[in-house]
């Protein structure tokens, strides 16, 4: 989880600006702290090193969507451990089709990150 204080780990020409996002552990990506701002739009939130880390926007109430946060857990799995991502948007001002928009695209980002973390993670 901590890698994603370097680089978004998604569709890198849209959310990295072309930049591909490190296929190694970076050195010192795990020093994590509250306030940290990451991934351009983010800032840390909260961060339990090991359990989870949880981003929201750096400019609340601000644009189109108010608020808008997202957490990533691990939990305990059979297999080994699983990586889970929530997010969460509290109300936008462009209503429900920028919210079905967000969800969507959302998903297809989200879905590509988190199989890129699992691949360097099964990697290392």
């Amino acid at each position: 989880m901590c890698q994603l204080t370097v680089a978004p780990y998604s569709y890198d020409l849209i959310d990295n600006l072309g930049r591909r996002s490190p296929r190694t552990l970076t050195p010192g990506a795990d020093d994590v702290h509250v306030g940290q701002r990451l991934l351009v739009l983010f800032v840390v939130d909260s961060v339990v090193p090991g359990e989870h880390l949880t981003l929201r926007r750096a400019r609340r109430g601000r644009g189109p969507v108010a608020e808008f946060a997202v957490t990533y857990a691990v939990a305990a799995h059979p297999a080994g451990s699983r990586l889970v991502a929530t997010v969460a948007v509290d109300g936008t001002r462009r209503g429900a089709l920028l919210r079905w928009l967000l969800a969507w695209g959302d998903l297809v980002m989200m879905r590509r990150q988190l199989r890129t973390l699992a691949s360097l993670a099964a990697r290392s």
